[in-house]
């Protein structure tokens, strides 16, 4: 399922930045692109996702961002100024041209100001919790497409036993008029004298183009889906399976026609469990 989220964490001197990206995949697929210092946490990043996602191609990038840094109270480091101080005489020295340092350039220095530092595991559980919550995030984001895609699977389910209910009164009628079009040429192949393989080829024929038991699987199965499409939690891979069976009945459907009428509605059929495949496709 599709779906995107992101975090930003301000620490003391750097900040932290989450993007989850979702995009459909009938398969849990992970990629990570990791600043240098995150890059030991894949593991742990990698069992924070499956943990709450079981399908979609999933990216997670988390970058580390450099901030002004924020000074301690003790004042410019002597040491860096005294080496600057060497380091501007050796230079003009040598380059009377040069340009002397400016004040701006002299506090910008690596290590003139002394700043606040994080250690690597601060680093680390900021890292973690931030992605916790772009999780929660990406969760809610998937569970809004979630729902439109359930009522687009809703809509083409009740088209489907539409097409059943209507098919389901014009039996009686077709198996009657199938019986009675072999009938005719049977007695015109076997002649009288045949009444009574007639019976038993009309009664055979009669029993491979029953269709009701297909008819009362489809009904079966649209029972199920709408059942598993209330139940919480990942419902993607029954529905997948699901899917299958309905296509499977659709087929026996369309193989035991006898008639225009169930002809029409196995295609019919076919066509909207098709388009419920592929929006199963992309739910978890």
């Amino acid at each position: 399922m599709t779906g995107f989220a992101a975090h930003s964490l301000n620490l003391d001197h750097a900040s932290v930045n989450i993007d989850l990206r979702s995009v459909n995949q009938r398969y849990l697929e992970l990629h990570f692109r990791l600043a240098e210092e995150f890059r030991a946490l894949e593991p742990q990043l990698r069992e924070l996702i499956q943990q709450r996602l079981a399908r979609g191609k999933v990216e997670c990038r988390i970058n580390l961002i450099a901030l002004p840094a924020a000074t301690l109270d003790n004042g410019l480091n002597p040491a860096i100024l005294e080496q600057l101080v060497h380091w501007q005489a050796d230079v003009m020295q040598r380059v009377p041209n040069c340009t002397p340092l400016s004040v701006n350039e002299i506090l910008r220095w690596p290590g003139a100001v002394p700043t606040a530092t994080l250690t690597q595991d601060a680093l680390n559980q900021a890292a973690l919790d931030g992605v916790r919550a772009t999780l929660d995030e990406l969760v809610a984001s998937r569970q809004r497409e979630g729902g439109k895609l359930k009522q687009h699977i809703l809509d083409r389910l009740g088209a489907a036993e539409a097409q059943v209910a209507g098919l389901q009164p014009l039996l009686p009628a077709l198996v009657a008029a199938q019986r009675d079009k072999l009938a005719e040429r049977l007695r015109d192949a076997l002649g009288e004298a045949g009444h009574e393989r007639l019976a038993q080829e009309v009664a055979l024929a009669a029993q491979k183009a029953d269709i009701d038991e297909e008819l009362s699987r489809l009904s079966a199965h649209f029972s199920e889906v709408r059942r598993v499409l209330d139940q919480p939690g990942a419902v993607g891979k029954r529905l997948d399976f699901l899917m299958q069976e309905l296509h499977r009945e659709a087929n026996t459907l369309g193989a035991k026609s006898v008639a225009v009428e169930t002809s029409r509605v196995s295609l019919e059929l076919k066509v909207l469990i098709e388009q419920m495949r592929e929006q199963v496709q992309n739910i978890e």
